[in-house]
């Protein structure tokens, strides 16, 4: 196992916002595994239309026993099973067991399919977490 020993993830989910104090300290706003695109009207589409919602995703580490500089990467995975195959890489740098790096990216990002986004967190190309994310279509109906 490749992160047997370090590093750990303290965190890893999407939220509405993310404040980074003067000492370093996150807080976390409204963390949501779930997004609902709500449509209203005689004239609303039977499929979910394409939408854009902004959003935080937010990746806490902490070292343990893994040290130096790394690479993270995010890849999202659609619901039908296609994945991309390039996403956001950040540097992370470790520097003693309780000490950590947090990656806090702002995002607007693009909904096209129903169902679960999984996003794979990986470190150094390998797979440390994984995140869902599901986007839900209401659709509203009027009769005239």
């Amino acid at each position: 196992m490749p992160f047997e020993t370090g590093p750990y993830v303290q965190a890893a989910c999407f939220c509405e916002r993310a404040l980074e104090e003067k000492d370093g300290v996150l807080t976390l706003i409204r963390i949501v595994d779930r997004v609902t695109h709500t449509v209203a009207g005689a004239e609303a589409p039977r499929e979910m239309p394409p939408f854009t919602y902004p959003i935080m995703a937010v990746i806490m580490l902490k070292a343990g026993q893994a040290r130096g500089r790394h690479e993270l990467n995010i890849l999202r995975q659609l619901p039908s099973g296609v994945k991309d195959t390039e996403g956001p890489t950040f540097p992370v740098f470790l520097e003693s067991e309780d000490r950590g790096h947090n990656v806090v990216l702002r995002m607007e990002m693009v909904f096209e399919q129903e169902g679960v986004y999984w996003f794979e967190v990986l470190l150094d190309g390998e797979l440390l977490t994984r995140m869902p994310l599901r986007a839900v279509y209401s659709r509203l109906t009027t009769r005239g």
